[in-house]
Parts: C-alpha cells; structure tokens; sequence
C-alpha cells in the first residue's frame, strides 16, 4: 500500500470509527425498537392494572416486578453471557420476550378487566428476566463493534438513541393509550417487539471464534465426581469473576459506588414522585408532569448530542467529565427541590440533561476500557444487578422519606446524596489518574 492509500484508509478510519461493521447500527435498531416496545407496553398495560382495580399500589407493582426479575437475571447472567455469543444470546431475549409478551396481550384481550393478576405479573416477571441480560450483553458488544478511537463516540450515539425513543415514547405512548385505549396499545408493542427481534437477526460479532465459552467437558481420565466437582467450579467461578473485579480494581469500584450512590437518589424522578412534587411544591396540574418529563428527555439527548460533538476534546478527559456531570448534576437538582416556579423548574431539568449525560456517557466508556473484552460482560451483570438492587431499596426508602418529611425534603436528599458521590470520586481520583497513565502508556505502545 502507498503513504497516501495508506494516510486516506486511516482517514477514513478516524472520521468512522464504527461504520465498519454494520452489526453496530442493527444494534442500535433493536434497542431503539425494543425500547420503544417497553415504554408503550409499561404504560398501557399500567393503565389496564388501575382501570381494572383501581388501586395505586397495583399499578406500582409493574416496574417492581420488572426490577426484581432484572435483578434476579443479573445474578446469572455471567454464567449466561460466557456461555454464549451474544449476538445469539440478545437474539433469543428478544424472541422470549416477544413469545412471552403475545402470551400476555392475548390473555389481556380476552380476559378483560378479569383478567389475573397473579397471571400477568408471573409473565411480566418472565419476561423481565430475560430483559435482565440484555442491557449487559449490549454494553459488551458495542466495544467488541467499533474501534477503541470511535468508543466513546459510539457510547454517545446510543446513548442519545436511548434517550430519543423515551423522550418520544413517553409522549407518544400517553397519546396512544388515551386515544385508542390500553389493549390496543398492548397489540401495538408486540408489533414492535416483533421488529426489535428481527434487527437483531442480523446482528454479528467480529471475530467471533475468540469468544469464551464455560467449558462443561472434564478431562476424560477424571471420574463422574470430579466431573461434577470441575464443571461447578468453573460455573463458580464465572458467576462470581465480575464481582472481584468489581472489589479489586479501584477505579471500578468507584463508578459502581458512586452509581449506588446516585441511583439511591435517582428513583425520585420516577412518575409518582415527580407528579406529587407537581402537584405539592409547583402548585400545577398533571400537565406540568408531562412538560418536566419531555424537558428532561430533551435535555438528554442534547447532552448526547453534545457529547458526541466534544469527543475529540473529551477523549483522555472522561473522568473530569463524569465528576463534573455528577457535580452540575447534583447542585440542579438542590436548585430544583427549593424551586416554586414552575417555568424555572423546566428549564432546570433541561440543563439536567446534559450533565447527566456527560456523567453517565463518560462513566460506561471508562468501564468498557477497564477490563478486557471477555471480562466486561461479567463486570457489567455485576453492576445491573448491584444497581437494580440498589433502585428496589430506593423505591421503598425514597417513599417513606416523601411521606415523613415531605416531597421537597425528598429532592433535597436526592441532590445531597449525588453531592457524596462527587465526594468519593473526588477523592479516589488517583485511581483514575493511575489508569490515565496506563491508557496512555497502551496507546503509545
């Protein structure tokens, strides 16, 4: 090849860093449409429960069902996503939840308001459980789809992706329920988990002949015992080898801490909370909730957006940016919880948003070039299920705290608690300024 083919292909290579492998864009098509699926399904099938018993806490116990079962998944999931191709494994997730779902829309359908609620939460439950694998399995393979340059980039893409669908899924999927009603609305999303299955289709792994799989063969001249004995320990030790990487790599540990920490908190934006703090400390109606909502999520994508627009200038930077996503993030939502004034509280959660991005885009690239790329499915089913943990116990805590010392009390301790999580990130910084180097030190290599 000449100097000048050569300069042009790196180019090439520089300005599209993912466009090699088309298996990246079919990725972000499935979770697009599946997310899609989930808003809509969440919320029509949220307003068939209170139609139906007209009781808040049955309606609550939709996501926390589908919590639980995320959490109990990601317990298995390393054992699961080593054994695996993940192409394959994401395939059948999505072909269990569609089959699962149909199930669940065709009861509902001729049911009724009779339907059982111990049926549909048993197969919300199943089909959570399956959920549970794909969010690690996703975050593994998009390092595995573009090249190291291009990673934070592409963390940026999806991430906007991600928060586009929800933007335009919670608007749309009110629009629809209120319009041609919550089964409907049920039949609509399993035609979208029906297309999310079919991107994943042709999804594929480069190199796929490196992937890992947990051996179940002994060596022949071992008897059944030790064949017993070898394969549980080696499942053992699948299941738990994200966990001790987790406790023994300091700057992983870090960000999963200062995650807890944050999502302790994080869980009072969910509806019920920010509707009472609509109602409560705004003085507003039901639409206000919704004109927050929006403005949150618009907020997100263009801190995607602008995320993805400062790579170059990001790049060796993504500890500043997460700890400084943390701290703008943290004083906003103090600001907020003191505010009164409704069109103020919208533009702060518009400048939520980015900050929030800028953290959390940051915080997944640095995990992703933490570990190695056969390690990091296991490292990231540690964290789902440290985190879907960590919301279960939010949830509960967040709504006792709301009731004893009132809504905006309940801001104020969420934005507090984001303020110790910049706390410990600032102060485990030489972990950071330690894997600095040694990033540096494999690049110039």
């Amino acid at each position: 090849m000449t100097t000048s083919s050569a300069s042009s292909a790196a180019t090439s290579r520089s300005r599209l860093p993912f466009a090699q492998h088309r298996s990246f864009y079919y990725l972000i098509g499935t979770q697009t449409v599946s997310n899609a699926a989930d808003i809509i399904y969440i919320m029509g099938l949220v307003s068939f429960v209170l139609a139906g018993t007209d009781s808040i806490m049955a309606g609550v116990f939709v996501p926390f069902f589908r919590i639980a079962s995320q959490l109990l998944s990601g317990l298995i999931a390393p054992l699961v996503l080593a054994r695996f191709y993940l192409p394959r494994l994401l395939l059948f997730c999505q072909l269990g939840q569609f089959l699962i779902f149909s199930v669940l829309a065709a009861y509902l359908w001729t049911a009724g308001i009779q339907a059982s609620l111990t049926i549909v939460f048993t197969l919300i439950f199943a089909m959570s459980f399956l959920d549970g694998w794909t969010t690690p399995a996703r975050n593994s393979l998009v390092p595995r789809l573009v090249e190291k340059d291009g990673l934070l980039r592409a963390n940026g893409i999806v991430s906007v992706s991600d928060q586009m669908i929800r933007c335009a899924g919670w608007a749309m999927g009110g629009i629809l329920v209120a319009w041609i009603g919550a089964l409907p609305t049920l039949m609509l999303a399993a035609v979208f988990y029906a297309f999310a299955m079919i991107f994943t289709i042709f999804i594929r792994e480069p190199h796929q002949h490196t992937a890992v799989h947990v051996s179940s063969a002994a060596p022949a001249s071992e008897d059944e015992h030790m064949h017993a004995k070898y394969v549980e320990k080696r499942h053992l030790r699948t299941l738990t080898e994200g966990w001790k990487i987790i406790w023994r790599t300091r700057s992983i540990r870090t960000m999963i801490f200062m995650d807890m920490v944050d999502m302790l908190g994080g869980s009072v934006w969910v509806g019920v909370f920010m509707l009472a703090f609509v109602q409560q400390a705004l003085g507003q109606g039901e639409e206000w909730w919704g004109f927050l909502n929006t403005a949150y999520f618009g907020g997100a994508i263009g801190g995607g957006l602008l995320v993805v627009g400062l790579v170059d200038r990001l790049k060796g930077r993504e500890f500043i940016a997460m700890l400084s996503g943390v701290a703008i993030y943290s004083i906003l939502t103090i600001v907020f919880a003191l505010n009164t004034i409704p069109l103020l509280a919208l533009f702060i959660v518009i400048a939520m948003g980015p900050a929030t991005e800028l953290a959390a885009v940051s915080r997944r690239t640095l995990l992703q070039q933490s570990v190695g790329r056969e390690q990091l499915p296991k490292v990231f089913s540690a964290q789902d299920a440290i985190l879907n943990f960590t919301f279960c116990v939010s949830l509960l805590g967040m709504g006792w705290v709301a009731e004893q010392f009132g809504i905006v009390n309940l801001y104020v301790l969420a934005g507090l608690l984001s303020v110790c999580a910049f706390g410990y990130g600032l102060f485990n910084r030489r972990a950071f300024r330690q894997y600095a180097d040694n990033i540096n030190t494999s690049n110039e290599l």
